[in-house]
């Protein structure tokens, strides 16, 4: 940018609740705008007011947003009800939002002063994914279903999908599984594509990476910091069913590996990586240390440790993510859903109906 080019801060703001990949694509498209990219987050008190409940906590989606990389600055606690002065506080040109309809249960458009001031941009809305409905796969879900002692870990989640989905209409499957297609285009989208340079560490963590959450993001972060290039290592939807059994994983493998990709911390992503860490892996890819949660890992009776090769090559180490997020867990943020399962019920069922509503009424002008 030359001297005399002016900057253009752009301004997001949202619940960002499950912050997923959709989320992650408004922020890219948002950052692609201008040069510097401000994300307000609403907090609980205001989000229960205008919209109901969401499933994570403040802090919780404060970081989760602060861990996308096209995000340059998080502002928290801002009002649902964007306020122009707030925006001109933090010197920003223009208010972006994904092209699908806003609304305010109590004060109907959130954006109305912003777009009388002629400051308000869209970008297309991302298809395939919404909070809505990855709530809605948490719902076809019992409380029994996360006891691993009455339900030990087994490869039965698909199957046990596949029975919920028979004899249902075609809306009530729209929230039953993922319903994302996969494209190269995407993927590219997400990924920086820059090779380790000679010189540089290369460290390796693998793992689900399901409903990617603070506790992941702490934990790529304190990766990161043992070596210069971090690559990721994640497991199919199958390996990642054996380790956390029935309905899981929420998110698919496509879906998993964008919010891996779109974390500011990330370098690389192995799509599908083995569940063993061989030492042609280890060679191919320059990996100088193998680096592993403390998260329960689930080894098929009589099989090897898939870290025998880096800790006899004396390469791999155990971390925790930071004490602040390491109680999280893709468990526990369904059980978060089931215990509460009437009010999100209702809050997905009104939701739902208005997605439903405007996606008609955009067919509608179309035609």
């Amino acid at each position: 940018m030359s001297e005399n080019k002016k900057s253009i801060r752009l301004w997001v703001d949202g619940v960002f609740d499950l912050c997923h990949w959709a989320h992650m694509n408004l922020f890219r498209q948002a950052r692609q705008l201008g040069d510097y990219l401000v994300v307000g987050v609403h907090s609980c008190e205001d989000i229960k007011k205008h919209k109901g409940p969401p499933v994570l906590n403040d802090e919780e989606r404060y970081e989760a947003v602060r861990g996308c990389k096209w995000v340059d600055e998080v502002v928290e606690g801002a009002p649902y009800i964007t306020d122009p002065e707030l925006v001109k506080k933090y010197n920003c040109d223009y208010v972006v939002h994904g092209s699908d309809a806003t609304f305010s249960i109590t004060e109907g458009d959130p954006y109305k002063k912003i777009k009388e001031l002629g400051w308000y941009r869209t970008v297309p809305r991302t298809n395939g994914v919404s909070t809505t409905e990855i709530i809605g796969r948490f719902l076809l879900m019992d409380l029994k279903h996360l006891n691993r002692e009455k339900n030990p870990i087994e490869n039965v989640g698909i199957k046990e999908i596949g029975k919920m989905t028979q004899g249902s209409t075609e809306k009530e499957q729209t929230t039953l599984v993922s319903h994302y297609l996969p494209t190269t285009r995407r993927i590219v989208q997400f990924s920086d594509g820059k090779e380790p340079k000679g010189e540089e560490k290369v460290v390796y963590v693998d793992g689900v990476f399901d409903l990617f959450h603070a506790g992941h993001i702490s934990f790529l972060k304190k990766a990161k910091e043992h070596g210069d290039y971090l690559l990721v290592g994640i497991h199919d939807d199958m390996v990642a069913n054996k380790q956390r059994g029935t309905n899981f994983p929420i998110m698919n493998l496509h879906e998993r590996v964008l919010c891996v990709l779109g974390c500011r911390y990330v370098d690389e992503v192995i799509i599908g990586a083995p569940f063993n860490v061989t030492k042609k892996m280890i060679e191919d890819m320059n990996i100088s240390k193998v680096l592993h949660g403390t998260t329960e890992l689930i080894i098929p009776k009589d099989a090897p440790n898939p870290y025998k090769v880096p800790k006899d090559l004396g390469i791999y180490e155990e971390i925790e993510s930071v004490e602040k997020f390491n109680y999280m867990s893709e468990r526990q943020i369904c059980m978060r859903v089931l215990e509460n399962r009437l009010t999100f019920d209702k809050r997905n069922k009104f939701r739902s109906d208005r997605e439903e509503n405007e996606t008609e009424n955009e067919k509608n002008e179309n035609n």
